[in-house]
């Protein structure tokens, strides 16, 4: 968690085979995430509540809560497939099968439920982002180059993120009405956009993952990339993360909660489980 630009609080999963590609602070202060093999709550205090792994040969890089005794996550796979867990019991009370394109890693990164009762899931392989009721009917679709997130918002639209370094937010006819391609500000090192999130005040923050693990991306300090920027609906700049030196190095980001923002766990339509 960062404040002011510092960490004043971290967690460091000991499971260090797979990426976090997913995490969230919930209202009862602990700390849900997915790590690629296997998704674990665990409090403040950084006690493991409990943790599932992934089947062999499948990869899982988005969990939500529903209520306080259920969530809902993708399991990457041949077949790739959404499913809702009973927490206590660690049963399956509901899943359907999503179509995908390519290799289990490259299937999906994000998936988001609405107000409505119903789930945002983005293929990234196949560059889309779906709609979907509690049983997996497909409601509305809209074309999305490397889709990574997309996050309802209050009006209606749909806020998409894509690793290609844009973001767009589109009505309910898939028209875009706002989007904005990072690469264009110079000023700026942008290299793999994954989320953004739509504030109250009309402000949209977006984050940046910098792969500093591979050779061929090497960390410029002269023009290092940003961890995140909010931007005003004219593009604005209003404040910019940009920290990697040490000892409060920040690293690369892949998600981001805004604090003050509720999480959303779902309503009964998509609750209600027998």
């Amino acid at each position: 968690m960062v404040k002011d630009g510092k960490i004043v609080w971290h967690y460091y999963n000991p499971d260090s085979r797979g990426e976090i590609s997913d995490a969230c602070l919930m209202d009862d202060g602990n700390i849900l995430f997915a790590h690629q093999f296997g998704i674990t709550e665990i409090t403040a205090d950084q006690k493991v509540l409990w943790s599932i792994d992934a089947p062999e040969g499948t990869e899982i890089h988005s969990a939500q809560p529903i209520g306080k005794e259920h969530i809902v996550y993708i399991q990457n796979g041949t077949p790739a497939k959404l499913l809702v867990m009973h927490i206590p019991t660690k049963q399956i009370k509901r899943e359907f099968t999503l179509q995908t394109r390519g290799s289990v890693h490259g299937q999906f990164r994000n998936a988001r439920l609405t107000s409505r009762g119903t789930i945002l899931v983005s293929h990234m392989d196949m560059g889309m982002v779906c709609e979907y009721d509690s049983q997996g009917n497909k409601l509305w679709t809209t074309e999305a180059l490397g889709a990574w997130s997309a996050i309802p918002l209050n009006n209606g639209n749909v806020l998409i993120t894509s690793n290609r370094c844009f973001v767009k937010e589109v009505n309910q006819n898939g028209e875009t009405v706002w989007e904005i391609e990072l690469k264009e500000n110079p000023a700026f090192k942008f290299t793999n956009t994954q989320t953004s999130y739509r504030l109250p005040n009309g402000n949209t923050i977006i984050n940046n993952w910098f792969n500093q693990w591979d050779s061929n991306e090497v960390l410029d300090m002269n023009n290092p990339p940003l961890q995140a920027v909010e931007l005003t609906p004219d593009k604005k700049v209003v404040w910019e993360l940009c920290w990697w030196t040490t000892p409060d190095e920040l690293g690369p980001s892949t998600i981001i909660q805004p604090l003050n923002e509720p999480v959303v766990r779902g309503n009964m339509f998509f609750g209600e489980f027998k």
